[in-house]
């Protein structure tokens, strides 16, 4: 089973979500929630909400179709940041000149699934 929860037109700079994504990538979702609650960066509070959502979604989905949800199994399969629009805005400079400023925006997606539905990657250690 897999549950999917996207955030966009988020307020925080893509550089700085990346950041904060990938401290999470391919831990199990309680784990997660626990790393970003207690993580210092500004991003964290909104891909808290955001797993926690997928979470959700999850559960909702296993309700759906029947199937048993424990959220100890699982696993954020995938996480990744997209660039949203930019907002741009003018500050007045010295002589008359105006200095542009711009505020980025995130879409943040994060995909959740079971670990059992995970696909089995390859070492790579006997391919060297």
């Amino acid at each position: 089973m897999e549950a999917k929860a996207k955030a966009r037109y988020l307020r925080v700079t893509p550089r700085k979500a990346r950041r904060v994504i990938d401290l999470i990538r391919g831990q199990q979702a309680t784990e997660a929630l626990a790393v970003l609650k207690f993580a210092e960066q500004s991003a964290s509070d909104p891909i808290y909400k955001l797993v926690a959502s997928g979470i959700a979604n999850a559960r909702v989905k296993a309700d759906e179709e029947g199937v048993a949800f424990d959220e100890n199994d699982l696993v954020i399969s995938e996480a990744f940041v997209d660039e949203g629009p930019t907002m741009k805005r003018f500050r007045p400079r010295a002589q008359g000149r105006a200095f542009r400023i711009e505020k980025r925006t995130s879409h943040v997606t994060v995909v959740l699934a079971s670990g059992d539905d995970l696909p089995q990657r390859k070492s790579r250690k006997g391919n060297r």
